[in-house]
């Protein structure tokens, strides 16, 4: 069985894409089997991963809309061990009906339930809100990615997960745990950066993960190439934190060698 990790903060700017891509893909350079879910409405990952509309067959808003299985919007990518899943919400109307079958919390959980043994790793990209979409994602995942940006916006937005990660435990996933805090765009010699690490290792020490990704222009550049960074440039420090972030959760989870399906 996989292990299903939502990238998650109700607050954009973060990272959060970049993040999930940027993992999904580094896990897949592990050759761990993963798979990439998109259920963020916007469709980023779609793009730093290549995908325009004409080469989406079917996505998530076909699921919820329960006209195609997971499987069968299931994309292959450019790294062998990493597939894909885009969100496919082409117009407002589509957008809007997504919106609604997204109140089924239960929609995302059943659905990965069908092919979740075939992957190491389900990374599940998330929008920058919770409930609904957000929820649905939750539920169906084993534990939260949070990905953080210095600053106090970006703190009060852990905090304001935190509580929900805690209320939704209560009501509809209590397996649910915290995969760790990554913080993202990071400079070490910043004030804010500074003040930021501070308070988080006052509230939630043992949450922070020891990889930091550094802010590099190679991690936007890589996506107008529609690559993830260890495919547009693998020796560069941003693919090479996101290798170890990629690491550390292999470790901190002692995933085993599986077949490949």
């Amino acid at each position: 069985m996989s292990k299903k990790i939502s990238v998650c903060l109700p607050k954009g700017g973060v990272g959060k894409t970049t993040t999930a891509v940027n993992l999904a893909a580094s896990l897949a350079v592990a050759e761990k089997k993963t798979l990439l879910i998109d259920v963020d409405p916007y469709g980023a990952s779609a793009i730093a991963l290549g995908y325009t509309s004409d080469k989406i067959n079917a996505g998530l808003s076909e699921v919820f809309a329960f006209t195609h299985s997971l499987k069968s919007a299931i994309h292959r990518t450019e790294l062998e061990y990493l597939d894909f899943v885009p969100s496919n919400v082409y117009s407002i109307h589509i957008h809007d009906k997504y919106i609604k079958y997204s109140d089924n919390r239960l929609i995302l959980k059943n659905a990965v339930s069908l092919v979740e043994d075939f992957y190491d790793f389900i990374v599940i990209d998330c929008p920058p809100l919770l409930k609904g979409i957000t929820t649905n994602a939750l539920v169906a995942s084993d534990s939260i990615l949070i990905p953080i940006k210095s600053g106090h916006f970006s703190l009060e937005a852990v905090d304001t997960l935190f509580k929900y990660f805690e209320h939704l435990k209560e009501i509809a996933n209590p397996h649910l745990t915290i995969e760790g805090i990554i913080l993202t765009m990071y400079e070490k010699d910043s004030k804010v950066t500074k003040i930021s690490e501070r308070e988080l290792k006052i509230k939630y020490s043992k949450y922070l993960l020891n990889t930091v990704i550094p802010n590099t222009n190679l991690l936007n550049e890589s996506t107008f190439y529609g690559k993830p960074l260890c495919l547009y440039k693998i020796n560069s420090e941003g693919a090479i934190a996101y290798l170890n972030l990629a690491n550390e959760i292999i470790k901190n989870n002692k995933v085993e060698e599986r077949e490949v399906v």
